[in-house]
């Protein structure tokens, strides 16, 4: 993790693998696969998180095999990829609407069914923090610009527009969850 307790590109695989290894065993082309098609539907092709991290779950013992061998071998999360996983999917999310920060949202998302719910409630409260830190950031670059020629007044109109929906869809959300 870097120091903040952020997720590096290939913990956000771990976390991906991990997760999807928590909701079904598979075997190790099945996992790749889906690792795979989540991280470059969500963020694009990156091939340098994909090989290695996957590999080292077994190696770290994160996983553990329950039948077959070889190519078709199929993984199950073990006791120690639980403690893992959690520790992953409760890391914090960096400021910033970046392509990685979207992946780790969305990994977030997709496994925050796997948390208890002082857990989840914690990780909604987290995003909440984000998103509003987020719109104070634009708001202010927006106040400094406001008399600039060109567009960017339009723009940024439009980011802080879908950060306040995102806010009400997350308070949404969470009041529905929780």
């Amino acid at each position: 993790m870097y120091a903040d307790n952020t997720l590096t590109p290939k913990e956000a695989a771990r976390l991906c693998a991990l997760g999807t290894l928590a909701d079904g065993d598979m075997n190790y082309g099945q996992l790749a696969n889906a690792v795979r098609h989540f991280m470059d539907r969500i963020q694009g092709p990156s091939l340098d998180v994909m090989g290695a991290s996957l590999e080292l779950l077994r190696y770290e013992g994160l996983v553990h095999t329950v039948s077959g061998d070889g190519d078709s071998a199929v993984f199950s999360i073990s006791v120690a990829g639980r403690v893992e996983l959690e520790t992953l999917l409760t890391s914090n999310i960096r400021p910033g609407a970046t392509d990685h920060n979207k992946l780790v949202i969305a990994l977030k998302f997709r496994y925050l069914h796997l948390l208890d719910r002082p857990a989840r409630e914690a990780q909604l409260d987290a995003l909440i923090d984000a998103a509003e830190t987020e719109l104070a950031r634009l708001c202010d670059l927006r106040a400094h610009h406001a008399g600039d020629v060109g567009h960017i007044g339009i723009w940024l109109d439009h980011q802080i527009d879908e950060l306040e929906l995102r806010l009400n869809w997350l308070a949404d959300f969470k009041s529905q969850e929780i």
